[in-house]
């Protein structure tokens, strides 16, 4: 009997089954939900219009599928998360607002929302897709986040915007149209993993963000690929960027980063491009069939680079400096397609060293003008006097241990289509409207 007080006290401590509400269209009926639901409660929304705003001030789940639409009807964000453990999968949200100084958005995870979860959404026609305002340990899976179209791209919001939220993971989401497809500012310790990025200036974009991985994703059509910037410790592993414009992968201000398993291929100005960027480890890449394989400048010192492949680019690469660059590491070099190379031992190493420019190139480089006379008598005469007798080689990239095979990178069947589809558009129409290498435009 002594007993029976205290299991009467157990019970009475053991949380409320959630209740299952289901939620019909109308004006206002998902706002009154939420006020009538205690924590833990599902809303099952029907097919049909849901006039919004909304906010959701308590921990709830919110289900749907893509026909029920909550729409914010052009007033600020459509749905805005202020409570800890919201979930949100299946249906429709658009018509946010468009100022994007208030950073209106279709969903808007706030300072104290964690663990947020967004998964298997249509988010569309909004200025921001889903911006993680500070809210840790967010979950953005499988959703389909499609922006605006404004003529002026700098003018677009971004698909998904991750701010001073560390811990989030952005995983298998298409991302289309707007401006970034991620943008990661002032955040750390994340992963993006798995996405696809169409018709965007960046497909990832970071300023100030450390510790995070992007990995496994897909860039197609884009002005620029991966935009790593200003930012430390970084993984970019095993991404595919397949004919963006400008650059397939750019590091700038960035340092002690492991980049490794990316291919970049067609259409692209420079598959890699490094500007102040230190101590990085890159590795087992491949660059293939741009204007420059890669770009290298502005003091970038104590980089690894080994066991990459740089494939039929017009120029291999483009070192604006005057030191000398050793790129090979441990017996390893690169692979370089325009080397002529023997292996007469068979060790997989070419039993000559690589070097991809001379002096003629860097007069080329600081004075374009000059290129009126690379037919010239005078410059061949140079060319073959430094081939001839290498101790009058200007500093420079050497590769000691040049690689006699590349290594060759997938690309998934699905992305096929979407790479040709985007192949030649660069020398259609105007493009104008951005400058990628303005690192003011962010």
């Amino acid at each position: 009997m002594r007993l029976l007080p205290a299991l009467m006290l157990l019970i009475l401590s053991l949380p409320l089954a959630a209740e299952e509400i289901r939620v019909v269209p109308g004006a206002g009926t998902l706002a009154d939900a939420i006020a009538g639901a205690a924590p833990g409660d599902v809303l099952h929304l029907q097919g049909g219009a849901y006039p919004g705003p909304v906010t959701i001030d308590r921990p709830l789940t919110i289900t749907g599928p893509r026909e029920a639409v909550v729409d914010g009807e052009g007033q600020g964000t459509v749905i805005t998360i202020e409570a800890p453990g919201v979930t949100l999968t299946g249906f429709t949200v658009t018509g946010s607002g468009h100022r994007n100084e208030d950073l209106d958005a279709g969903v808007k995870i706030l300072r104290e929302a964690h663990r947020a979860r967004i998964e298997g959404l249509l988010v569309t026609g909004n200025m921001h897709g889903i911006d993680i305002h500070g809210g840790h340990d967010a979950r953005v899976i499988g959703n389909e986040i499609i922006g605006t179209r404004n003529p002026r791209m700098n003018e677009r919001g971004n698909g998904v915007y991750v701010w001073n939220s560390p811990g989030a993971l952005v995983q298998g989401n298409l991302i289309r149209y707007g401006r970034d497809g991620i943008f990661s500012n002032t955040s750390k310790d994340s992963t993006y993993r798995g996405n696809t990025f169409l018709d965007l200036r960046f497909a990832v974009h970071f300023m100030y963000t450390h510790r995070t991985e992007v990995t496994g994703n897909i860039s197609i059509g884009n002005h620029l690929g991966f935009a790593i910037m200003n930012s430390d410790r970084a993984v970019v592993r095993d991404n595919i960027s397949l004919g963006d414009r400008e650059h397939g992968v750019m590091l700038n201000y960035t340092n002690n980063s492991d980049i490794a398993g990316n291919l970049v291929r067609g259409g692209t100005k420079k598959c890699l491009f490094i500007y102040n960027a230190h101590k990085n480890l890159i590795w087992d890449n491949r660059f293939q069939d741009c204007g420059i394989g890669i770009h290298f400048t502005a003091g970038s010192e104590r980089n690894v680079l080994t066991g990459n492949a740089f494939i039929a680019n017009r120029e291999q690469v483009k070192y604006v400096g005057t030191r000398h660059m050793e790129w090979s590491h441990e017996g390893r070099g690169n692979f370089w397609s325009d080397h002529p190379a023997f292996d007469l031992n068979g060790d997989g190493v070419a039993d000559s060293f690589y070097r991809p420019n001379d002096l003629m190139d860097q007069i080329l480089w600081s004075q374009p003008a000059a290129a009126l006379l690379t037919g010239s008598p005078a410059v061949q005469l140079v060319r073959w006097s430094q081939s001839s007798f290498p101790a009058t080689l200007p500093g420079g990239v050497r590769d000691s241990a040049p690689l006699m095979r590349p290594l060759t990178i997938a690309v998934p069947g699905d992305a096929l289509p979407l790479e040709a589809a985007a192949a030649g558009r660069w020398t259609q129409g105007n493009h104008d409207d951005i400058d990628p290498e303005n690192l003011g435009a962010h």
